[in-house]
């Protein structure tokens, strides 16, 4: 991918990591509903996705496949993150969301298993 993806873009994308390959205008249905765009907004952001390498258009019907995995744009997020707010210390950003709120019994036992599991 040539270039970062922008908030609005990533909503885009969001609709075709639920939804899978959809056409155009079931993408300007869905976010019209969920954030009231208009088509001609969605539109505008599949084509700035479809220049950035993030996703496909093919015909008939300008069905939109996203060549991204969802994956790899959360990484690349988190790394942004931890590069711009956390000096890049991983565990800063850790100690950070760990302080914020009261973590129930279950989830400190799956934070327990995730740091195990990097051991």
């Amino acid at each position: 991918m040539d270039n970062k993806l922008f908030d609005s873009e990533l909503k885009v994308m969001d609709v075709l990591w639920r939804e899978g390959d959809s056409t155009a205008k079931h993408i300007a249905v869905i976010l019209g509903e969920e954030i009231g765009w208009n088509k001609n907004t969605t539109y505008t952001l599949i084509k700035r996705c479809i220049k950035k390498g993030a996703i496909e258009r093919t015909e008939p019907n300008f069905m939109c496949h996203a060549l991204i995995p969802k994956e790899e744009i959360q990484k690349a997020e988190t790394d942004e993150l931890i590069n711009k707010v956390y000096d890049g210390s991983a565990d800063k950003l850790f100690a950070a969301l760990l302080g914020r709120k009261h973590l129930s019994a279950d989830q400190i036992e799956k934070l327990k298993q995730i740091v195990g599991n990097l051991e």
